[in-house]
């Protein structure tokens, strides 16, 4: 990674333990050499706006009482409210909550959407607790960081081990502390209490809208493609699902209980079934098991990384032979795979434009919530197929006329209009 000089590393940060927020900072570096003019205001991406760090006491059913560390990070807002998720996972970092507040700032700019980026997170393993501790938890943590969310402020969503239930207790709390039903507080709700038809499935169906757009423009014909999708959640779930439906053959799939193999195709709605029932895709008869690394070297159209960051490294990209990866997860791959697989002649769809689906229809939920008018899910679908397909283009276009990647040329897009921003509104005081 290039030497980040004194003045673009945080004071608070160890150079040798940047962990994510040092990918994105390298992201930013490769393309700043496109930025022009706007070059002079690059320091500002690589420096948060805000960061939040609180200590999150709850009792536990057995009357003890812990703490746990939580996080709210708001990267850039020239152009709009924050806007990220919250994760609970007992490895939540502060430099992978930097990270993601980055990667959403660029991811909301790529989609022209009008939200800055941020993100938030507990470092907790939600499956040692239960329902009523975690609700406690939640709320605890959203008093604590009540200051700097808000409607018009920051708006938090779901993201890993979070979902419609924990945004119902934030919404409720925040609603509660400031005297008012505030909706608009956060997105990804339950639909009786203002959330969105079509959000659950939103960034799922994202990422299949910008494949089988990079498909078509690489003569793949979705009929009978080969695709592997690591994750088996809300996103690689419901991408693997619209796939089978669109007559693809889904070869693999790759979750947290191990990696299942069918060269014909899995049955998808079986194999749904089964995770539902046993918790994973590990055991489903009618596949055959296959090790993570025989996983990512599967002969493939599509793939699909769709669960944690860092999965694809400089040791295993050298092995990949699908022909486009599409990112669903967040920072999946690693500048030097980067640099591999397109060497390799591999196409990457970076996350911060295929998965961007999700706050796409975040954006719908908020306006919703601010007009009280709401769609149909027919609607949410169609805004949602248009705004990613209208992305992908200009994107590709852009990819196209300075010879880079489809990574690079989404910073581009995206870091141009964040800083474009920056420079019209200058700066105060």
């Amino acid at each position: 990674m290039p030497e980040q000089t004194a003045h673009s590393l945080p004071s608070y940060l160890n150079p040798d333990e940047l962990g994510p927020w040092g990918d994105y900072l390298e992201q930013v570096d490769r393309v700043t050499p496109y930025l022009g003019k706007l070059s002079k205001w690059v320091e500002t991406l690589k420096r948060p706006k805000r960061i939040l760090v609180v200590d999150v006491p709850v009792e536990l059913d057995d009357g003890t009482i812990a703490h746990f560390e939580g996080y709210r990070v708001q990267h850039n807002m020239a152009r709009g409210p924050g806007k990220g998720g919250v994760r609970y996972h007992q490895d939540v970092t502060l430099s992978e909550v930097m990270a993601l507040s980055a990667w959403m700032s660029v991811k909301t700019a790529a989609v022209n959407v009008p939200f800055g980026g941020a993100k938030g997170g507990i470092r907790i393993d939600p499956r040692q607790h239960s329902q009523r501790e975690l609700e406690r938890i939640t709320r605890r943590y959203i008093s604590e960081i009540g200051l700097v969310i808000g409607p018009m402020d920051d708006i938090p969503a779901p993201d890993v081990n979070t979902n419609a239930q924990t945004m119902a207790w934030m919404m409720d709390t925040y609603s509660m502390n400031v005297g008012v039903t505030s909706p608009g507080v956060v997105t990804g709700k339950p639909i009786s209490i203002g959330g969105s038809l079509g959000r659950v499935q939103a960034t799922g169906r994202g990422v299949f809208v910008v494949a089988s757009e990079a498909m078509r423009d690489a003569g793949i014909a979705i009929n009978g493609a080969r695709v592997a999708v690591q994750g088996f959640g809300n996103v690689g779930g419901t991408a693997a699902r619209l796939f089978h439906e669109h007559g693809a053959k889904v070869v693999a799939i790759y979750d947290h209980t191990g990696a299942v193999y069918h060269e014909n195709g899995l049955d998808i709605p079986a194999l749904s079934e089964h995770a539902r029932e046993t918790g994973g895709v590990a055991g489903f008869a009618d596949a055959d098991t296959v090790t993570p690394d025989e996983f990512w070297a599967l002969e493939t159209e599509i793939l699909i990384p769709a669960a944690l960051e860092g999965q694809i490294t400089a040791k295993n990209a050298p092995s990949v032979r699908a022909r486009i990866i599409v990112e669903g997860a967040n920072g999946p791959t690693s500048p030097q795979a980067d640099d591999i697989l397109a060497s390799n002649g591999v196409t990457v769809v970076p996350d911060v434009l295929a998965n961007a689906g999700g706050v796409t229809v975040s954006y719908f939920e908020w306006v919703q919530n601010s007009a009280s008018f709401y769609w149909t899910e027919g609607e949410i679908n169609e805004r949602l197929e248009a705004i990613m397909r209208d992305a992908y283009a200009s994107i590709s276009a852009t990819a196209a006329e300075h010879k880079v990647t489809m990574r690079t040329a989404t910073f581009i897009t995206a870091c141009s209009r964040i800083l474009e921003a920056h420079e019209i509104r200058g700066l105060y005081p």
